[in-house]
């Protein structure tokens, strides 16, 4: 599927990289798409408006026009798009958009759009590490409808090399065919709660209790569900691996950490997927200085931590789907059913990382997909990113069927 016929506003802000924005109109151009441009004053030293005018056939809304021929342009051109892209957003942008600041083009548009909004920011290595900016990053991937496309490493037109660079117009271009191919009508508007990777639960001040969680499967479900129009949150402890741009991330230590974030969001989402290896037991008494390695005679007492999997099922909404994991090394069916059955999650992933080359670390895992403890499917083989599928098409239809699911338990 192309972008053919999709409406799109450009939004291009003061930086040496506003010249991409060119190439990546004509590429949407390409596809079909019909853009119009709306443009900072800084932007318009680096590129002239009458390059886009030129390009789009259309007027481009600069500061100019505030006090001339169309007084309404912010609104117009907003309430025209089926999405705005801000390709690239300066730092001075960026915190006008994060606070409500609304006095050049673009962040009037962004304040009066009501479609997705892609934001691609770039700058100086220094800029984009500072506090100031990704404070201002994280708090624009809470805003709902909006993706946040991270720029990426590499050389800088100030000579330097480091994070700040924009993203490649071919890649947006990509993420976007990615998008428009894979949103379904029943996933619009939806909001997915994702856990992922592993706590940490403190024995003293350098030692803690783990796993080898790598966090892989959450971020295969992650660009699935991404990749299917839901807006993406992800609550996640110690992990490897890295989620795609326009994920919506919150950090934690502890199994008490995630538990206390995610009980708090949980009631906003549609979905919640508990993808994270969570502590079970954790420390009764933590020692605040290091044990020494001749306490020969230590024991440790622990006590168990919450079931965050139960909890959010005891609270669960009308229409909501939680789905749990269980990762079992022996007696699987017996120990999944269980689960299954005292957690009361609508779907149980039953994953078992004893294969050579599968689980931990790896891209592909043994798993099962159990909704009805009467009816166990037998374990396979497969990717993760196809385990992250199959868990989508599983809320797809209990969106969309009252067949108790039979069609997903059978194929």
């Amino acid at each position: 599927m192309d972008l053919n016929g999709k409406k799109i506003l450009l939004g291009v802000t003061g930086g040496i990289s506003a010249y991409k924005s060119v190439t990546l109109l004509r590429l949407l151009q390409k596809q079909g798409a019909e853009i119009r441009v709306v443009m900072t004053d800084a932007s318009t030293e680096f590129v002239g408006p009458l390059t886009f005018a030129s390009l789009t056939r259309f007027p481009v809304y600069t500061s100019k026009e505030l006090a001339e021929s169309s007084p309404f342009r912010h609104i117009d051109y907003p309430r025209w798009a089926d999405l705005f892209l801000i390709v690239p957003c300066s730092a001075n942008t960026l915190a006008k958009l994060v606070h409500g600041l609304a006095d050049d083009p673009v962040s009037l548009c962004f304040m009066a759009a009501t479609c997705p909004k892609w934001v691609a920011p770039a700058m100086n290595s220094a800029m984009y590490a500072s506090v100031a900016v990704q404070n201002n990053l994280r708090m624009l991937k809470n805003f709902e409808n909006v993706q946040v496309l991270e720029a990426s490493a590499g050389f800088l037109a100030c000579g330097e090399e480091g994070p700040g660079r924009l993203i490649e117009p071919e890649e947006i271009l990509n993420r976007l065919l990615v998008f428009a191919e894979n949103v379904n009508p029943v996933f619009k508007g939806k909001k997915v709660l994702i856990s992922a990777g592993r706590t940490r639960e403190a024995i003293d001040t350098v030692r803690y209790i783990s796993n080898s969680s790598s966090g892989k499967t959450a971020v295969a479900l992650a660009s699935v569900f991404l990749e299917s129009g839901f807006s993406v949150t992800v609550v996640k402890g110690q992990m490897e691996a890295e989620f795609p741009p326009g994920v919506q991330i919150v950090s934690v230590e502890s199994a008490l950490d995630m538990h206390s974030q995610i009980m708090a969001l949980a009631s906003d989402f549609d979905v919640i997927v508990h993808a994270a290896a969570v502590a079970d037991f954790r420390p009764k008494m933590v020692s605040d200085k290091k044990i020494k390695g001749s306490s020969s005679l230590l024991q440790i007492e622990l006590e168990p931590n919450p079931n965050i999997l139960r909890e959010t099922v005891k609270q669960k909404k009308n229409g909501q789907v939680i789905v749990g994991f269980a990762l079992e090394t022996d007696d699987f069916e017996a120990n999944a059913i269980e689960k299954l059955e005292k957690s009361g999650a609508d779907l149980l992933v039953l994953n078992t990382p004893v294969a050579k080359n599968s689980g931990f670390g790896f891209d592909q895992v043994s798993y099962a997909l159990l909704f009805d403890a009467k009816r166990i499917p037998p374990l396979k083989m497969n990717s993760k990113k196809q385990l992250a599928k199959e868990v989508l098409d599983f809320i797809k239809q209990a969106w969309t069927s009252s067949d108790d699911f039979t069609e997903l338990h059978n194929a």
